[in-house]
């Protein structure tokens, strides 16, 4: 008599488990698909370290080496604002839900919002924020489902949720041995929770309310750059200097896939899914975008175009396009 449950990625049957690629066997192959830069934007005196995609699908903000943020029109790569920050190595940005505010930050420390208006001659530098305060630089930064709380990683070990108004922390959450590189929030309007991955090669899935660390993942082998949701909630991916991408199901509280190949020796600095969950995009330290199919774990595509290491990547909220920053001073738009 067989039982068999279904967890997200693994068949359980009678205590045997087997891999998402071993599950999709019969699944139809992907077919050729052409991946073309179609825009450059040009305008970062230094290597971009990050870049976050406007909920209207069109607006881009960017941060870089040289203390510059640009928020560019993707459309027509105009660059529609720029403010210099204190610091060098701007290596968090994050673009509010609403549309009308970005927060980064980096060396600095903190994290720092910025109102955008469309005033003549506006002072950006005027009407900034600085909500958030670390011991030690500001890796990631995102704002939750409102424009009125941000939540920060560090290379202090720590994560931090904080409130945008009163810049006051609202809850902390410790667990790395080491810097914390990453983080993303739950797709969910009412996700309560989000992934973290650092430099102790564990990447971290914690409660927003209580502070606690709920699920953690010790599979990679050296510090995890990059992690990122599944469009469903159920699984994340990670992308980390071992020079692999995994995924990890929540439900089955495992790795169920590794995304790599003996070719590829150069670690992978940034991971984001396509909408359907079907391809997972990842920037590598090798100037290349690998394209690989989720289900079968085979690399369906190599794009090929920026001339130093790809340090950023995110798909645009409409799944239509993806953006790429890099080493090279520019960001790509791919579709």
């Amino acid at each position: 008599r067989r039982t068999d449950i279904f967890t997200r990625g693994w068949w359980v049957s009678n205590h045997q488990l087997f891999a998402v690629h071993q599950v999709a066997e019969r699944v139809e192959a992907l077919g050729q698909f052409v991946m073309k830069t179609r825009r450059t934007l040009k305008g970062h005196g230094n290597k971009v370290l990050c870049m976050d995609w406007c909920k209207d699908k069109r607006r881009i903000v960017s941060s870089s080496q040289d203390g510059k943020v640009i928020v560019w029109d993707s459309f027509t790569t105009n660059k529609e604002h720029a403010v210099t920050m204190p610091c060098t190595w701007v290596m968090a940005c994050a673009y509010a839900p609403s549309g009308c505010a970005i927060a980064c930050g980096g060396l600095d420390n903190k994290c720092s919002v910025y109102p955008l208006t469309f005033e003549k001659n506006e002072n950006m530098a005027a009407k900034k924020k600085s909500v958030a305060m670390h011991t030690n630089y500001l890796s990631a930064c995102s704002f939750t489902n409102s424009d009125m709380q941000i939540l920060t990683a560090s290379g202090d070990g720590t994560c931090a949720l904080w409130d945008v108004e009163s810049g006051q922390l609202l809850q902390s959450f410790h667990g790395h041995g080491a810097d914390v590189l990453c983080l993303d929030l739950a797709p969910s309007e009412t996700g309560n929770t989000f992934v973290s991955g650092g430099c102790d090669k564990k990447a971290m899935v914690w409660d927003m309310r209580s502070g606690q660390c709920v699920q953690s993942f010790e599979t990679h082998d050296s510090d995890i750059n990059s992690v990122r949701y599944y469009p469903s909630g159920d699984a994340f991916a990670s992308g980390s200097d071992d020079a692999t991408c995994r995924l990890y199901d929540l439900r089955a509280d495992r790795e169920v896939a590794i995304y790599s190949k003996e070719s590829i020796i150069f670690g992978a600095s940034s991971v984001d899914f396509s909408l359907s969950g079907r391809l997972l995009f990842a920037g590598y330290n090798d100037y290349t975008i690998n394209v690989w199919d989720v289900l079968k774990g085979s690399r369906v595509s190599i794009l090929f175009g920026h001339e130093n290491r790809v340090s950023t990547l995110r798909v645009s909220p409409d799944g239509t396009a993806f953006c790429s920053g890099s080493w090279d001073h520019t960001l790509r738009i791919w579709a």
